[in-house]
């Protein structure tokens, strides 16, 4: 007698744990840790938002409640991915005498 194949993993990217200095996530067959001071977008959200995760392509991560990207590459190799942030302070307007 011959065992059925196995099906599609049910599980392709999870969460596994979360502390107050990162968390871990599985990703296919690995699990990564992310501290929050290299991924700090992470660090004040919600438990549920932090917990739904997903890979809409191998090396892809998405958190559709917190609109958050990251290659696995950015996981892998976070020295690689500097952060740099995009936003800009409007000057304040000068009032005139």
């Amino acid at each position: 007698m011959k065992s059925a194949l196995r099906g599609k993993s049910t599980s392709e990217v999870e969460v596994t744990n979360i502390s107050k200095h990162g968390f871990w996530v599985f990703v296919g067959e690995r699990e990564f840790f992310l501290p929050f001071d290299e991924f700090p977008w992470f660090r004040d959200v919600p438990v549920g938002k932090l917990l739904n995760v997903e890979l809409p392509h191998e090396r892809h991560l998405y958190w559709p409640d917190l609109d958050v990207d990251l290659s696995v590459d950015s996981i892998e190799h976070p020295e690689r991915f500097p952060l740099v942030s995009r936003m800009r302070f409007l000057a304040t307007p000068r009032r005139t005498p």
